[in-house]
């Protein structure tokens, strides 16, 4: 394995740790008590914000130039698909992220928190198989196991 392609692994693995760590910090305060309605939202919206920077960097290390998906297209062009569902993923994560967190900053309406809450927890979920996903991608094109810890 070339050195700069095991550096980049490296950061792609470290980079997986704090997103990890960020879906954590999201279900944590998810599992607050809901009674504490205005510190609740607080701390969802902090995790919320620390999750959509983390996510963030993670689309631009998967798809930015000489990124991860870039390099698996040209080496392992079966993969392909894969990669695109990955990137169609990352709009439709983002998006929602962002739009979450508009609206915890009061530019729509929350009257149903449990129904906040559920629409959060739902979304970790994806994230965590969308994670597993780009694992399995990894592993397949370069026989590389990025691991679930860090």
């Amino acid at each position: 394995m070339d050195t700069e392609f095991a550096k980049y692994l490296q950061r792609m693995r470290a980079h997986r740790s704090e997103l990890r760590d960020s879906v954590a910090a999201v279900d944590d305060a998810l599992a607050a008590p809901i009674s504490r309605r205005e510190q609740w939202l607080e701390r969802v919206h902090a995790a919320l914000a620390e999750l959509a920077h983390d996510f963030d960097v993670h689309i631009e290390l998967t798809e930015g130039e000489g990124g991860l998906y870039e390099d698996v297209r040209r080496s392992s062009p079966r993969l392909s698909g894969r990669v695109r569902r990955l990137t169609d993923e990352h709009v439709r994560y983002a998006a929602h992220i962002n739009s979450l967190l508009a609206r915890l900053d009061g530019n729509g309406p929350i009257d149903d928190v449990l129904a906040l809450r559920e629409e959060v927890t739902a979304l970790m979920g994806q994230l965590v198989r969308h994670r597993q996903s780009g694992s399995d991608l990894v592993f397949e094109a370069y026989e590389v196991d990025l691991g679930g810890s860090g």
